[in-house]
């Protein structure tokens, strides 16, 4: 194996383990289960009906194109819902694994969103 495609590897595993921490964390400040965050599928339901007060929503996501601009909305949403704005948002879009992290343990508050 290169030594690219170990790094490459290594790196994904490191992310997806970050990931997965700070949605954890980011479902019990939205008083969810954290385990919530390890079920595939219905960590993204979860995710849908923590923001958008309905997880049906994520079947968008599955709509090729349209779910890129739908995933930028859920962020947005997701920003707003712990009191941040548009430009956390695009932080979350950008440099995900640093603004997740940023959410889940930071001093930010989850507010149900109407």
């Amino acid at each position: 194996m290169h030594e690219f495609m170990k790094i490459f590897l290594t790196g994904g595993f490191f992310i997806s383990l970050i990931s997965i921490i700070a949605w954890w964390q980011l479902f019990k400040k939205a008083h969810l289960k954290g385990w919530y965050a390890l079920i595939p599928i219905y960590n993204i339901y979860s995710f849908c009906k923590m923001v958008t007060s309905s997880g049906w929503t994520m079947i968008i996501l599955l709509i090729p194109f349209v779910n890129i601009i739908f995933i930028i909305y859920l962020l947005m949403r997701l920003s707003y819902a712990f009191g941040h704005g548009f430009l956390f948002a695009l932080g979350l879009f950008f440099f995900y694994p640093l603004f997740i992290l940023i959410l889940a343990f930071g001093l930010s508050q989850y507010r149900r969103l109407s």
